[in-house]
């Protein structure tokens, strides 16, 4: 996670995002202790109304200080107790499916959530975006190939049938125009699920049970105010990713690996030479978990604070600058902030992490900040996603390879598997301990898959970009074919002033020109085949070899 603080923007750049700037622990930590303090809260307010329910939960210890296969472990008890504990549901939850800036009014869109398939579609009738199940009621043909006709309903593109916003069937090209209204039978009609646009991000419930219609209404998908502030900017990426939802949870949550995984690209902050003892920088990370419930954790880091919601939204809050210290009564009796002179600054970095199936996942990242907002309006979104992109390539086939690993052990015997003697690991511990605790140890795919991780592909196609962003973001999509426009131009120039220079008569043409030309030209192909390359490397296919950095 910590990887994005540093690449987003020039601004984090000159931040400590990942760390405390206070002096670092000169012995190594003897166990990792989650330190759990619910009533230590950070003095700094953070996303106060992100909507989850507080439920009770113990105070242990994370892992004991010798781990083994054959000891016993917070883990063990508390998976002997968890019918005693509340249960998560995982149909029970909103889950986003996309920005609604990288959505496309006039086709329709095919996603997979929780194993799901959905076509997500824009409603000119209704003015609202819909979110169906991707299967034609007729023949079960994917109504994400099809089209928006005329009228502005969905038209399966293998029969011709048409569905309104509502599911219901509006048209059987094959029915007679004369006969019974069989388009109004309950099973011409195709499956809808209540959604809901908030943040400017499309989200669903997998549940389509007409109970659930007005669900909106009782629970609302976690709401993070700064991503609607006109004072912040706000600038999202989607990634779709060859690894599973519990590695991606657990990657965002890893502050140490950010100087190895991801080394040579990024800007980070390196600690005093005193307490430097290798070429990336390393250091102990004092990380403590304050809450862990059904629905949320959050943790202490240094300045910042750092919060999962369950099952989708991790993010941190970093403020600094401005009078933190003033505060003030109310009537109500309560204490809030006092307005300071000098404007507090603020950056966050969120991450919505999907389930998507078993060995994929997606993502969609911003970075909100109250500064330097005149970056996200100067500079194109496709600039940032270059960086972004590098990042989650750089370490994507690492926790491929560990997701098949771990997979091989089992949810259950994670934490006697991994040996975490550090702080560093308290986020990572903690998420573990959610799954098992509360959530069953892993996605509830109910029964739709029969648990087996889908095979690693070559290498190329494990770390392809095209596919799982370029294609579905406006951005890099309109920079993609401009960047392939420009190179054929080039090449168009470059072999046409070499047939001028080589059609004109001897005399025609001064000598200066024809170099002049020549070089031109050359310069043109060069330039061509740069371009083709950057395009490749940067909208395709880079590979990172971390053995050379």
């Amino acid at each position: 996670m910590q990887a994005f603080k540093a690449s987003s923007f020039t601004p984090f750049q000159v931040l400590n995002l990942n760390y405390s700037t206070r002096s670092f622990p000169k012995t190594i930590y003897d166990k990792p202790n989650l330190n759990i303090h619910p009533n230590n809260e950070n003095p700094i307010s953070c996303f106060p109304s992100i909507q989850s329910q507080n439920t009770k939960f113990k105070l242990f210890t994370a892992v004991s200080q010798s781990i083994s296969t054959e000891s016993r472990t917070p883990f063990d008890e508390e998976t002997e107790n968890e019918n005693q504990e509340e249960k998560f549901d995982w149909y029970a939850e909103w889950y986003p499916i996309m920005p609604i800036c990288d959505l496309d009014k006039r086709r329709p869109h095919g996603k997979k959530v929780m194993g799901i398939d959905v076509v997500v579609w824009w409603d000119r009738n209704e003015k609202e975006w819909k979110v169906m199940d991707d299967a034609c009621p007729h023949r079960y043909a994917p109504l994400s190939e099809g089209r928006i006709d005329q009228w502005g309903r969905l038209q399966c593109v293998y029969h011709g049938w048409c569905f309104g916003g509502s599911g219901d069937c509006k048209f059987i090209p094959q029915a007679p125009r004369d006969g019974p209204p069989v388009h109004t039978s309950k099973r011409a009609c195709a499956t809808v699920y209540p959604s809901c646009v908030q943040n400017d991000i499309l989200w669903f419930w997998p549940n389509s049970d007409p109970l659930y219609k007005g669900i909106y209404l009782k629970k609302r998908p976690p709401y993070i105010p700064e991503l609607d502030d006109s004072s912040f900017s706000k600038s999202f990426m989607v990634r779709d990713i060859s690894y599973g939802y519990e590695l991606l949870i657990e990657n965002l949550m890893d502050p140490a690996h950010v100087q190895y995984s991801h080394y040579g690209i990024m800007n980070v902050p390196q600690p005093p030479k005193s307490v430097k003892a290798d070429r990336e920088g390393g250091r102990p990370l004092d990380i403590t978990v304050t809450k862990l419930d059904v629905n949320s954790i959050t943790a202490n880091q240094g300045p910042g604070r750092n919060t999962f919601i369950a099952p989708c939204v991790y993010y941190s809050l970093f403020a600094f600058g401005g009078n933190q210290g003033k505060t003030s009564a109310v009537s109500s009796g309560a204490v809030q902030e006092k307005p300071s002179t000098e404007k507090q600054k603020k950056a966050l970095l969120v991450f919505i992490c999907i389930p998507v199936s078993p060995g994929h996942s997606r993502i969609i990242f911003a970075s909100p900040r109250n500064f330097a907002t005149w970056a996200d309006r100067i500079i194109p979104r496709w600039i940032f996603h270059l960086g972004q992109n590098l990042i989650l390539d750089s370490d994507l086939y690492l926790l491929h390879v560990e997701e098949h690993k771990l997979k091989e052990i089992g949810p259950y015997n994670w934490h006697k598997a991994c040996y975490m003697p550090t702080k560093a690991d308290a986020i990572v511990v903690a998420f573990r301990r959610w799954l098992n605790k509360y959530a069953g140890g892993q996605v509830d795919w109910r029964a739709k898959y029969n648990g087996d991780l889908p095979p690693t592909p070559p290498r190329e196609q494990l770390l392809d970009r095209y596919w799982t962003h370029t294609v579905n973001c406006t951005s890099c999509n309109f920079a993609y074919k401009g960047l392939n426009a420009l190179e054929i131009i080039l090449q168009i120039a470059s072999i046409g002033m070499i047939g001028v220079v080589a059609a004109a008569k001897q005399g025609t043409l001064s000598m200066v020109t024809r170099y002049s030309l020549v070089s031109v030209a050359l310069l043109c192909f060069v330039a061509s085949r740069w371009l083709s390359h950057f395009i490749y490397k940067n909208f395709h296919f880079h590979d990172y070899d971390h053995a050379f950095r």
